[in-house]
């Protein structure tokens, strides 16, 4: 699904100590199946996914996303490709607030009808939250019954790749799993990539990307954890 030829992202171009965020390295990733980016902050995990999400523009390099290279596409073609076939799940849950956790997750979707609603319903149940949670406005829930809520926003359209950059920070252990279970389920048909600093919720990835200073340094498949 993803080709990406020596990517590259500099900031402080301009200035004599550039600082370069993705230091120029190829990546393939498939179709579907759960990808996990680990390592410390600042080794490049966020801006490499924003930069396959088209929500950054690389310095140099290619990436090609089913066959067209995505990086200078138009901003109306960028636009209908996050909308259609990615989406997002970040560290913060940027929830409406005076809307319910089911209202959250119904407006993100590209339909309006009852069979939406049932679907949410649905989705938020498997994430954790019972009858009563979702009828609640996100100041009613706890940090991470909000982030349970933006991930069934990301998955209200079927999305064909799920970005997540710490899906399970605000989650204790328990929950995390449980979240990561309904991702995993989700990455048989999908492709789910999962940027952590925790690799113990990696324990069930098809395939774990470890990152340092702005390159690949290993990738293993999840059973080798």
């Amino acid at each position: 699904m993803f080709s990406v030829k020596n990517i590259t992202m500099i900031y402080d171009i301009e200035k004599e100590n550039k600082m370069y965020a993705l230091g120029g390295f190829d990546l393939e990733l498939p179709d579907k199946g759960l990808i996990g980016f680990i390592g410390p902050s600042g080794s490049g995990k966020s801006t490499l996914m924003y930069c396959l999400s088209t929500l950054k523009k690389p310095t140099a390099g290619e990436i090609i996303y089913n066959g067209k290279d995505i990086v200078n596409i138009k901003a109306s073609e960028r636009e209908n490709l996050r909308r259609e076939e990615f989406g997002f799940v970040f560290q913060r849950h940027f929830l409406v607030p005076y809307m319910s956790a089911l209202d959250n997750v119904t407006v993100a979707s590209k339909r309006s009808s009852k069979e939406v609603r049932l679907l949410a319903e649905k989705k938020l149940k498997l994430l954790g939250l019972s009858d009563r949670e979702i009828e609640k406005r996100p100041s009613k829930l706890s940090g991470g019954q909000r982030q349970r809520v933006a991930i069934g926003r990301a998955m209200i359209n079927e999305p064909k790749v799920l970005f997540a950059d710490e899906p399970t920070a605000a989650l204790d252990h328990e929950n995390a799993f449980s979240v990561m279970s309904v991702l995993k389920e989700y990455s048989k048909e999908h492709l789910v990539l999962v940027i952590t600093h925790d690799i113990s919720i990696l324990k069930d990835a098809d395939h774990i990307i470890e990152m340092w200073d702005g390159m690949i340094k290993t990738g293993k498949g999840g059973d080798e954890n």
